[in-house]
């Protein structure tokens, strides 16, 4: 008799930790509190999927590949629209963060604090600092840092590293000395579920979705700009460089140089080490999809502009199959019904 009673207030405690949960997800007085409780109820985990700027959205609502929820399609929270809805059948919601790192880093923390999320997909545009690669070419980076984080040393400084930025090494047209001295680049503070904070430079990509995403290496790309213009190589998805991310729009092909030889980074971007970071903390997986949209600060075919579409469209097409493998493979947790 004891061992039914025990039995019975166990999985009644479970569904009240169940309830707790997803009752903590927006606080009782949140006008949208009700809604986003229907939003989890009804459907999911989801795949969480991320942008930046309105391109990079438009490209996704012309390809048609979202289908939004006819029940509740979008909840606006904190200036941000969450789209709810579904990709080839996979439960979707996606949002646009806005530009930067501190845009993207908030819109994610409300998207996993608010939703039931079981991993990230990000895509975008970026700038190459890598030569071997091309515009509408699609990178799939295993890792990611955030190069805008800085030490400025004094003038004739003594300590030196080998990533240091000089800036004298970049006086016109001989090197020599700068009132500007050097600076030194940082680590960042990652604090994260159950670990202690810890200092880190390169930010890991989820190996897992890493693995699933190198199955992509056969989708089909979009060549050409317009109908009298086709890019002169054919666009490719690359897998395994290394991505920059600061909050700087680079068009600098010194800079960029300096970039790839110090740190081996192939594209430059303002957002997604601050996703990454921020699904890291949380420990809720992360992939990354970017475009290359211009050579930044490099020699270009066609202005930035007319490639941003072409890019994103890229990136987009990569992220939509990847959803598809994900969804196949990705953990479901058991919902449970409550009475």
């Amino acid at each position: 008799m004891w061992a039914v009673d025990l039995q019975v207030m166990l999985v009644v405690g479970l569904l009240v930790m169940l309830q707790v949960q997803q009752s903590l997800q927006l606080r009782s007085s949140h006008p949208m509190h009700g809604v986003v409780d229907k939003i989890n109820e009804n459907a999911g985990p989801y795949i969480g999927l991320v942008m930046t700027f309105p391109t990079e959205e438009l490209a996704l609502i012309d390809s048609a590949f979202f289908v939004p929820s006819s029940e509740i399609p979008w909840v606006d929270l904190a200036g941000r629209r969450f789209n709810i809805g579904t990709i080839k059948g996979e439960d979707v919601i996606y949002v646009m963060t806005g530009e930067q790192t501190v845009n993207a880093g908030i819109t994610v923390q409300i998207l996993l604090d608010t939703f039931d999320i079981i991993g990230i997909v990000h895509y975008g545009i970026a700038g190459s600092s890598n030569d071997s690669l091309y515009i509408g070419d699609v990178i799939v980076p295993n890792y990611v840092a955030y190069t805008g984080s800085w030490t400025w040393k004094e003038f004739r400084s003594a300590e030196e590293n080998i990533t240091e930025l000089k800036f004298g090494n970049f006086n016109f047209p001989e090197k020599g000395e700068n009132l500007l001295a050097m600076i030194d680049f940082t680590p960042q503070q990652l604090y994260s579920v159950g670990k202690p904070m810890e200092e880190v430079f390169w930010l890991p990509i989820d190996p897992k979705l890493f693995n699933i995403a190198s199955e992509l290496q056969d989708v089909k790309l979009k060549h050409c700009v317009n109908e009298t213009y086709c890019l002169p190589e054919t666009p490719k998805v690359v897998y395994g460089l290394r991505g920059s991310t600061a909050d700087i729009y680079l068009d600098n092909a010194a800079y960029k140089e300096f970039l790839f030889k110090a740190f081996n980074v192939s594209t430059v971007d303002e957002e997604s080490a601050a996703i990454v970071m921020t699904s890291l903390s949380n420990g809720v997986p992360c992939i990354v999809f970017r475009g290359v949209s211009d050579y930044a600060g490099g020699e270009g075919l066609l202005s930035s502009t007319s490639l941003t579409y072409l890019a994103a469209v890229n990136a987009l097409s990569v992220a939509v199959e990847f959803i598809g493998l994900f969804g196949e493979v990705a953990p479901r947790p058991l919902k449970v019904d409550t009475i």
